[in-house]
């Protein structure tokens, strides 16, 4: 090459071509610089290639007693990761991680079919709306009116009334965004619908990416003054929905305070501190917080009407109004190491360890859901924020027209080793 390469930087000298030129010099150089460099360009041609993603596939997922029908959107990206919604309740259905040494496995509760979700049940997986979380009484006091919603939780008003957002046929618009594919699902609930003022335009969009991302973010706009506050609503199991209990989980929460609540779950206007509490599930513990462990601190009452168990509203870290995402919680099952970090630009996270399921309920692949057999992770504003407007600490429930509710949310599935 050495060689060459001085035979080259003789090539202006007068009569070169006459001492050194050859024939097949030309062919000589084309070959040689394409072995050189085939290693070279081959990489960067793979590199440059992406898998290739496509826009959500739509199956029927049964009808409604009217006779409409509902659909399911599965969601793929490369390397095995799935999500599947539907257009009813804007319910996430399953969440398939290809993760652990026994994956893939689907880590959220729920069913097969319609039928399960028309059949009653505990919110699996739903987008729950208006105001989500509990209303005291099912009243409050906006613009000097009285409001009267359904009181569907005992004397209260949970997760939007009788027939919620959770409940409602919503319209489907698949498509593939610059993150991967996408469902975007539209509603409009009308002024006095569940009692609630002004008439509600929301959309609420599920992305899946090829990173292991699910994104979910939910907007809305009003035309008179309400309250708003809505929640996704999956049970999460990392072990596999149909693993059991999640009492050996581990969980971090950024939070220092937390809503204490009375016997019917109203949280009583205090922002306690966490330390030496079982809502301690603060990250830097010297040991991280297992749910069992805060199950068996908050026992059920004597007549069963009270199951015990984590659910409570956990206030987070530095939160401020707007759209930054912030670090909420960590959950995580030591005995795969599959893990899910979820961000928020929300002040607040419930914490629900399914202390309700009792084992009535069959799921996924026949799984019958014993009590803890999921833990919620709602981001959320305050529950009964309403009844606490302007107080020190509380953020604003409160939606007037011409501002926009936004909701966002990005849940990271990744797998930690011991």
């Amino acid at each position: 090459m050495r060689r060459l390469c001085m035979s080259m930087q003789t090539s202006h000298r007068p009569g070169w071509h006459r001492s050194v030129w050859h024939p097949g010099l030309p062919a000589m150089i084309v070959a040689l610089v394409a072995v050189l460099y085939s290693g070279y360009n081959a990489p960067v041609h793979a590199a440059e290639e992406k898998p290739a993603m496509h826009t959500p596939t739509v199956k029927p997922f049964g009808k409604l007693a009217d006779g409409r029908e509902a659909h399911l959107y599965v969601l793929e990206t490369p390397g095995g990761w799935r999500a599947t919604v539907t257009d009813y309740g804007a319910i996430l259905t399953s969440m398939t991680v290809p993760l652990g040494k026994d994956g893939p496995v689907d880590v959220v509760l729920g069913f097969d079919s319609l039928e399960g979700y028309l059949a009653g049940h505990p919110y699996f997986g739903a987008s729950c709306g208006r105001c989500s979380n509990r209303i005291a009484n099912g009243r409050f006091s906006l613009a000097g009116k009285e409001y009267q919603l359904a009181t569907n939780n005992g004397d209260h008003h949970l997760h939007g009334g009788d027939e919620g957002f959770d409940k409602k046929l919503w319209k489907a618009e698949p498509k593939m965004t610059d993150r991967g594919p996408a469902v975007t699902f539209h509603l409009v609930s009308p002024d006095g619908e569940e009692g609630y003022p002004g008439e509600l335009t929301i959309k609420v969009t599920y992305i899946l990416t090829p990173a292991g991302e699910l994104v979910i973010d939910m907007q809305a706009q009003s035309d008179a003054a309400t309250v708003c506050n809505m929640v996704h609503h999956s049970y999460w199991n990392m072990a596999g929905q149909a693993s059991g209990t999640i009492r050996g989980h581990e969980l971090t929460v950024n939070a220092d305070r937390y809503l204490p609540v009375d016997a019917g779950s109203i949280p009583t206007g205090e922002l306690a501190a966490v330390a030496e509490t079982a809502f301690d599930f603060r990250p830097e513990r010297a040991a991280t917080a297992r749910l069992g462990d805060a199950i068996d601190a908050l026992p059920g009452s004597a007549d069963g009407t009270n199951p015990g168990g984590v659910d409570h509203n956990l206030c987070l870290r530095g939160w401020e109004p707007g759209d930054a995402l912030r670090p909420v919680a960590v959950l995580r099952d030591p005995a795969s190491g599959r893990t899910l970090s979820i961000e928020s630009n929300q002040p607040g996270v419930q914490v629900y360890t399914g202390n309700y399921l009792d084992g009535s309920l069959t799921g996924k692949e026949g799984a019958v859901y014993e009590k803890h057999s999921g833990v919620c992770l709602e981001t959320q504003s305050f529950p009964d924020a309403i009844h606490h407007v302007g107080e020190a600490g509380w953020p604003a429930v409160i939606l007037e027209p011409g501002q926009t509710y936004h909701h966002r949310m990005v849940h990271r599935f990744s797998q930690l080793a011991d």
